[in-house]
């Protein structure tokens, strides 16, 4: 007879083990002795073995009973269905680390494919992180908006790069964060992003976006206050005829010499405006991210 001591060591176990598979009524709990000790038999460690080899290969202990009582034919069976929910249960982990793997970047989560490869475009072209991750926060909420439009949008982003009043903008953001608000950088953007503007209300591109006014609104609001700069940079694009980056409207003057939206407010659609680094709404096309997109 041996103890729970030995009982274990000859089924390469621990003493707590043995004791769990007591309390959940796999192992057969012995009578005590006259002097108190449980005594455990050859047939005791024959259960034990077995129970730890099923547990040791992945079978859920509430399942372990049931295979140690089971003919070949229903152990084979019992083993075959255990072994089909374990491949699921790796193929469901598998696809969880990819995700895992995806969100690393930090740039995956809740932004889908194309906008993903959109800023490692901007990150080839010399784009700063500092400036892309605001741009990147500034996807995440034109994608929720418009998930069945975005890949179009981006498709024209591309496109967009290629205008080289674009490539331009995209060069004088880098570090705009830090630019004081008289830097005469924050002109000089100004001045691209009203040329971007004039030539796509001359060809007839400037469009309402897919994002609510209040939205537009929130995002504009933020770009604002994102540094003295921006908020300079807005009242520059007022005094050059522009209101809005989010949603850019033409400002045309009243009989008392106020400054009032155009009837038919536009925006720079996404798919039109090269004003633009960061998202519009919806179709909108995008002002630059920190110092037009709500950065």
């Amino acid at each position: 007879m041996l103890t729970i001591g030995r009982l274990a060591a000859y089924a390469g176990v621990t003493i707590a083990t043995v004791r769990h598979y007591h309390r959940v009524g796999l192992l057969p709990e012995p009578e005590r002795d006259r002097s108190g000790y449980r005594s455990y038999d050859a047939a005791a460690v024959v259960r034990l073995i077995r129970i730890h080899v099923l547990a040791s290969a992945g079978v859920p202990l509430h399942r372990v009973e049931g295979l140690l009582d089971a003919d070949a034919a229903s152990f084979s069976e019992q083993v075959r269905t255990i072994d089909a929910r374990l491949r699921a249960e790796v193929r469901r982990l598998q696809d969880t680390r990819r995700r895992l793997a995806e969100l690393a970047s930090g740039e995956q989560l809740a932004l889908p494919a194309s906008v993903v490869g959109y800023l490692d475009r901007l990150r080839e072209l010399g784009v700063d992180e500092p400036y892309l991750s605001r741009e990147r926060d500034a996807w995440i909420v034109v994608a929720a908006q418009i998930p069945e439009q975005i890949d179009a949008v981006i498709a024209r982003k591309h496109e967009d790069l290629r205008d080289p009043d674009v490539a331009l903008l995209y060069r004088l953001v880098n570090g705009a964060l830090d630019w004081a608000d008289d830097d005469p950088r924050v002109a000089e953007v100004a001045d691209v992003l009203d040329r971007i503007a004039t030539r796509a209300a001359s060809e007839g591109d400037l469009g309402r976006g897919g994002l609510d006014d209040q939205l537009a609104a929130l995002l504009d609001a933020a770009a604002a206050n994102a540094s003295p700069a921006a908020a300079r940079l807005f009242l520059l694009l007022e005094q050059r005829g522009w209101r809005g980056l989010t949603r850019t409207e033409r400002i045309r003057s009243t009989r008392r010499g106020a400054a009032s939206p155009a009837p038919a407010a536009r925006s720079v659609s996404a798919e039109s405006a090269r004003a633009r680094g960061a998202p519009a709404r919806g179709h909108g096309r995008e002002a630059t991210g920190d110092l037009a997109a709500g950065r």
